[in-house]
């Protein structure tokens, strides 16, 4: 008898209309807050605040991997990728 376990894992790394993008692997990618340090020419540490990707043009145009709220490159936000993972096996059998 075969068994399917399913695992579900979010990960962190660093598209759709606003900040969720499906490929084809099932996978979700979604950009949070921007972390460019603004203050890194002077030695200090400063982020702008903004919490959350959102594509300033459409899909395949230059202007979708800017931010509208921040105007950072998406590059700068934090990755977060949510995956499921699909494995079917045999136990093997206990005699």
């Amino acid at each position: 008898m075969k068994k399917r376990l399913v695992v579900v894992r979010k990960s962190d790394g660093s598209n759709g209309r606003r900040n969720h993008h499906w490929s084809s692997s099932g996978s979700e990618v979604r950009y949070a807050e921007c972390q460019k340090n603004h203050a890194a020419k002077l030695g200090g540490f400063a982020v702008d605040g903004c919490r959350e990707f959102m594509a300033r043009g459409e899909d395949g145009t230059e202007e979708a991997l800017n931010c509208a709220a921040c105007g950072c490159h998406r590059n700068f936000h934090r990755r977060e990728v949510d995956a499921e993972v699909v494995f079917e096996y045999s136990p093997p059998n206990s005699n």
